[in-house]
């Protein structure tokens, strides 16, 4: 596939090494030549261009025509869709562009900006912000995500010293009534897509799928105590922090804090009446103490730096913060913050990259999610007719061993996968990928 990126920042420059490594010819033009700069890596084959996204000279002579697929992911929304609707004019045969507005992704404006030529439109942190909000609505996992509108739940949850499942075989689970399905687990830096024979240990983090009606019983079976989030406070008047606390159920009480007294002015005016804007230092424990952070049940520090989002809500935690959620836009230190004990990480580029990751994979993707506490993905794909996944037992697809299937939806109601499971025409599947593993999906479902 000929893939065209515009903007070589923190999204775009991933989203290249990414598809680097997949067979595909990919282009990058960013108008400063140093953040081109890693791109002259060897072991990547990407073609780094000086110009202007907005330069129709500089988009033709970069051989825009022809492209399957052209990206605009620079921090400027404007030159976005600029670039986006220029390149379809050039011949690129899909386009996508980043904005930072929602309401171009609603009726009527998403329509009016595909006859302009944006085929597609991201919003990071309007990801981000539902992926918060997700989170606080079951705060005794690690990470929560509410999949195929709602029909199944895909859980990250720590096992507990003594759980009921800890100690156990999957094997042994799976003689037992089948309430959720073990999907991966992360024990210590390595994540397992497991077997019969792997067992679930005290302090491993497992991920499941299940239906919403049975996220109590993986409670139970984690050792994991009911807790419900009532209060939230915020760390950096991002837009992040302003999306989420317009998410935010009404009956959780928000608070948000803000060096910038201006940027605290204008929030006021914005903010549901649930939320209230402080001026101040998020990192101070005096300010915290006052503002009641021993009655708040999550703390989130949102700001654009990572090492003060790492250092805040550890503090927090010490504090007796029950829930931890921390903006982590260095991936060198996800490992570091996972090692921390925090409970959400957010980082915009890995949620801009599964919106984006679904338009390259040439199946029937509803879906595609990059998990940061597991180095995965969790896709959603269709099981096309005549295709290689409908055509066996699971058992005996021989799926690579990077790969396990939690769910499918068939009908309209959710099935938990087992190897004598036989997927259906028209199936939509929930596979969980690690590492690099999710474009060899295609070759099974197309």
């Amino acid at each position: 596939m000929k893939i065209f990126i515009t903007g070589a920042g923190e999204v775009g420059s991933h989203l290249a090494t990414l598809l680097s490594r997949e067979d595909h010819d990919i282009t990058i033009m960013d108008s400063d030549a140093s953040r081109l700069e890693f791109a002259y890596d060897n072991s990547l084959e990407v073609l780094p261009i000086q110009g202007s996204p907005t330069s129709l000279a500089d988009l033709r002579n970069a051989g825009i025509a022809g492209s399957d697929l052209f990206i605009s992911v620079t921090p400027e929304e404007s030159t976005n869709i600029t670039a986006a609707i220029l390149a379809h004019n050039l011949g690129a045969k899909k386009t996508m562009a980043r904005i930072n507005n929602q309401e171009y992704l609603e009726d009527p404006n998403a329509a009016f900006f595909k006859n302009l030529g944006v085929d597609y439109m991201v919003y990071p942190e309007l990801l981000a912000a539902q992926e918060i909000v997700d989170g606080v609505r079951l705060p005794w996992t690690r990470q929560y995500w509410s999949l195929s509108e709602g029909r199944v739940q895909l859980l990250a949850v720590k096992m507990m010293p003594g759980a009921p499942l800890s100690g156990m075989y999957l094997s042994e689970l799976a003689s037992t009534e089948k309430y959720f399905h073990v999907v991966a687990i992360k024990r210590k830096q390595e994540t397992i897509i497991p077997r019969g024979n792997s067992k679930i240990e005290d302090g491993d983090i497992i991920f499941v799928t299940c239906e919403k009606d049975n996220l109590d019983k993986v409670r139970i079976f984690c050792g994991k105590e009911r807790s419900e989030v009532r209060k939230i406070i915020m760390m950096g008047g991002s837009r992040i922090a302003i999306k989420a606390v317009e998410l935010l159920p009404s009956n959780i009480k928000a608070k948000i804090i803000d060096t910038d007294y201006e940027k605290c002015k204008q929030m006021a005016k914005r903010v549901p009446s649930n939320t209230m804007i402080i001026h101040g230092d998020g990192r101070d424990p005096q300010l915290l103490q006052a503002e009641g952070i021993e009655d708040a049940q999550c703390f989130a520090a949102l700001t654009g730096n990572s090492e003060t989002n790492l250092l805040a809500t550890l503090a927090a935690k010490r504090m007796g913060v029950y829930r931890s959620i921390a903006r982590i836009e260095n991936i060198d230190y996800l490992s570091i913050a996972e090692q921390m004990e925090i409970g959400i990480l957010i980082n915009k580029k890995l949620i801009a990259v599964g919106s984006i990751y679904r338009h390259l994979l040439n199946v029937d993707v509803n879906n595609v999610k990059c998990l940061a506490i597991a180095n995965a993905d969790v896709v959603e794909l269709v099981a096309k007719p005549g295709s290689k996944i409908t055509s066996k037992q699971i058992k005996d697809l021989k799926l690579p061993n990077e790969i396990s299937l939690g769910a499918l939806i068939r009908d309209g109601k959710m099935q938990l996968v087992e190897g004598s499971t036989v997927i259906q025409p028209n199936d939509v599947v929930l596979a969980f990928c690690l590492g690099h593993s999710l474009i060899k999906l295609r070759h099974f479902f197309s």
